[in-house]
């Protein structure tokens, strides 16, 4: 299992994937490890140091990639330097996939497993892994440095025998990794800190660290967290609202940092030009999203520009800004997320495809473009015959189902006599409901057609035993007397009683139609 570190190929790009730290995990774990020479010049990492920890210094690129089955690095490399790996390798990084739609399919056309850390899932065990907190967190911080070195006066109030210098006022926008670091780091340099968010979690973490939030807080911002963490895309009405009480706030403000992103979206524009010639002279904002765009309507991606006297810093990866530390995170997030993918016994690659890391990180596999997010025509084509073969079995057994309708009406139809004499009968049992009543009716004489007489038998018994219940009232039966004639449709129950017991109840035959009333 051969794994190989190259420099960095892109411009300004001063990290490295690997540090003789995590070289010597890798190698306790059964892994040869290869660094090209110089890969870690940028980052304060002499070649001698990945020595010292058991790598072997190639001379070139080509010669560290050949016959790799792990390939560590910072940014997405071209699919043309990666024709010297083994068939299936893994290549891990920052792979920055969206809107390089044709660089990931040049990657699966080279033949090689793309595993692109910025899609790992913020679950517990996922942690030590994301790359994007530990880098955002260092862009956070270093953002307040460039703030500070580019402003003129100094952060904290000093009170001095000359006089009291007044804190400088920082604004920062975006309460997520980078915007809390940020915060943290202003409130030591001794500014008075605000900060917004359009997640309404963001609130108390905000103030926990000294902090004022300034937000509107509707129906909206309740529910602007995705269940990963990361903001929602806010609604056109919503975004004019707080842009105009961020407005007036950015006025006041010396400092202003922003941070906002979304992943797989251009940054969302915070900061127009009218807000920064709203700011007194010498105010500095630190656009940390100029990399996609900026959130300032006047930031130049990797310049710092001045314009009515304020300051607008637009670095690109700012992360990179202090290397050693930022290689240091990112090192030992891959290293964390290798290590699940290998067998520390046999002392090779195994990798559980399964694993919902693997899942939620793997781009490319065996030629094709396998995350959900990138793939197109292909897994809707596969999708479609799953879901017409499952809909077609449900439909007969509908159509199965409606044909048994017509079948119990026929039976019903069958036998007359027995069921307008059922009816009769539960219409005076269930009063309430006669529809639902006949209906289950219907449903069970065509199931027993030949034992219908049975329970006609013991409804009789049931309301023999009503009758003689009744009779036990001596007032109410004398007062049933009269009404003898209105008593008509319940003398067919009557008529079968007196069948069946014939002499001994011919005087109860009289008290019998007071007995339906007492029902009632």
């Amino acid at each position: 299992m051969k794994i190989a570190i190259v420099r960095e190929r892109s411009e300004g790009e001063n990290r490295v994937a690997a540090t003789p730290e995590t070289v010597g995990k890798l190698i306790a774990l059964g892994a040869s490890v290869s660094v090209e020479k110089g890969a870690g010049l940028g980052s304060r990492i002499l070649d001698k140091d990945y020595t010292a920890a058991g790598a072997t210094i190639a001379a070139s690129a080509d010669a560290a990639l050949k016959g790799a089955d792990v390939v560590l690095t910072v940014r997405r490399p071209t699919a043309g330097s990666l024709a010297g790996v083994n068939k299936g390798a893994l290549v891990i990084g920052a792979l920055d996939p969206y809107g390089n739609d044709k660089d990931v399919a040049a990657l699966a056309k080279a033949g090689v497993t793309a595993v692109s850390m910025e899609f790992m899932p913020r679950i517990t065990r996922a942690q030590v892994m994301d790359i994007l907190s530990s880098q955002a967190n260092l862009a956070g911080y270093q953002g307040v440095i460039e703030a500070a070195a580019e402003f003129d006066r100094a952060f904290p109030m000093m009170m001095t025998a000359a006089g009291t210098v007044r804190p400088a006022k920082a604004f920062v926008m975006g309460a997520g990794v980078a915007g809390l670091q940020a915060i943290a780091t202003a409130k030591r340099l001794g500014a008075v800190v605000s900060a917004t968010d359009v997640r309404p979690a963001a609130k108390e973490q905000v103030e926990s660290l000294g902090g004022k939030f300034i937000a509107v807080e509707d129906d909206e911002f309740k529910q602007a967290e995705t269940a990963g963490g990361y903001a929602k895309q806010m609604s056109a009405e919503y975004q004019a609202k707080q842009a105009e009480l961020t407005a007036t706030h950015i006025a006041k403000q010396d400092i202003v940092i922003t941070t906002a992103l979304i992943p797989g979206r251009p940054a969302p524009r915070l900061i127009t030009k009218a807000m920064v010639e709203s700011m007194a002279p010498g105010s500095v904002i630190v656009d940390l999203a100029a990399e996609r765009g900026g959130n300032v309507e006047l930031t130049v991606p990797g310049k710092v520009i001045e314009h009515n006297g304020v300051k607008i810093v637009g670095y690109t990866n700012v992360q990179g800004r202090i290397p050693t530390t930022a290689s240091q995170l990112y090192a030992r997030n891959l290293l964390a997320f290798l290590t699940t993918l290998i067998d520390a016994k046999a002392k090779a690659l195994a990798i559980n495809w399964d694993d919902e890391l693997v899942k939620a990180t793997v781009l490319t596999r065996d030629g094709k473009v396998v995350h959900p997010n990138f793939v197109t025509a292909a897994p809707v084509a596969e999708s479609k015959p799953v879901a017409v073969a499952k809909s077609a079995p449900k439909a007969p057994a509908k159509t199965v189902e409606a044909k048994s309708a017509p079948a119990k009406t026929g039976a019903a139809s069958a036998t007359p006599a027995k069921k307008p004499a059922a009816k009769k009968t539960e219409v005076a049992a269930m009063a309430d409901t006669p529809k639902k009543a006949a209906a289950g009716v219907e449903q069970s004489i065509p199931a027993a057609a030949e034992p219908a007489p049975t329970p006609a038998k013991r409804t009789a018994t049931k309301k023999a035993a009503a009758v003689m219940d009744a009779a036990a009232a001596a007032s109410p039966a004398k007062k049933a007397a009269p009404k003898k004639p209105a008593a008509a449709k319940p003398a067919t129950v009557a008529s079968e009683t007196t069948a069946k017991k014939p002499a001994a109840k011919k005087p109860a035959a009289a008290k019998k139609p007071a007995a339906p009333k007492g029902a009632q």
